[in-house]
């Protein structure tokens, strides 16, 4: 097996490991360790953290060794703030030019999953309802045909899929209303209304970021929705801002620092 080989499959061993939780963000991890958890050789390891570094996955600290990049604030707003910049644009090409069966087919994907849902939600179905939820956003921006964005978005799901591990899973309690916003964006690419779709993915991702954030439970975002003041472009009007403008969360103490999160039940 090529060194390079190696090295990808370290990568995506780890990549794994902290999807699933077995690295926690903000921890320190020696290269014996990384051994251990990717189970590759040393070399493999070793050739992989420059990559990682790339991505901003793990940084190499003077004196401590190597640290899993960290969930705070900043990567909350910047990692959802790139995802709606590339997600909106994405959507309103795919509303104009995506195949008539595709949506299709991800439209009856997800009124299968709503309906088992209103039926009763189990740990097998909230599974299912995640790769669907994750594999309608790559659908949308695989549609771009653009590899250099869609490696973009990879590694930036990467951070949003480990902040909402680490804040807010897919619960009984969101899948109902998140895959209620799916189904407004699919609505939307449906009838081929380009704009109506990127307002309806962006309100999807403003919902996800508040969850996050822990300012928001599912049933929560069902009132947000429908009280919520709008600006014309379809964004919510914030009540309350930081000193660079950005949304200041009910969820930070008073020292500026985050309060433990609000995890959905």
């Amino acid at each position: 097996m090529s060194d390079m080989k190696q090295r990808d499959q370290a990568y995506d061993a780890f990549v794994q490991q902290l999807l699933d939780g077995r690295l926690a963000p903000g921890s320190f991890v020696t290269q014996r360790e990384l051994v251990a958890l990717t189970g590759l050789p040393l070399g493999a390891v070793r050739e992989m953290i420059p990559r990682l570094e790339a991505d901003g996955l793990i940084s190499t600290l003077p004196q401590r060794g190597l640290q899993v990049a960290a969930v705070d604030l900043r990567l909350v707003h910047e990692a959802f703030g790139l995802r709606e910049i590339i997600e909106t644009a994405a959507v309103a090409h795919f509303a104009r030019t995506a195949p008539a069966s595709l949506v299709a087919s991800l439209r009856a994907a997800h009124a299968r999953i709503s309906a088992q849902a209103r039926e009763g939600v189990t740990e097998a179905l909230i599974a299912e309802a995640q790769a669907t939820d994750w594999g309608f956003h790559d659908a949308v921006v695989a549609h771009l045909g653009n590899g250099l964005v869609s490696e973009i978005h990879r590694v930036n799901l990467i951070r949003i899929r480990v902040i909402m591990q680490s804040r807010v899973a897919l619960s009984p309690e969101v899948l109902p209303p998140a895959f209620a916003e799916h189904a407004a964006i699919l609505a939307a690419v449906e009838e081929r209304d380009a704009d109506g779709a990127a307002v309806a993915l962006r309100r999807h991702l403003d919902t996800s970021r508040r969850r996050a954030l822990g300012l928001e439970t599912g049933r929560e975002a069902d009132r947000h929705e429908a009280t919520s003041p709008r600006n014309p472009d379809g964004r919510e009007t914030p009540a309350s801002h930081d000193s660079n403008g950005r949304e200041a969360p009910a969820s930070l103490e008073s020292n500026g620092r985050e309060a433990p999160s609000r995890r959905t039940a």
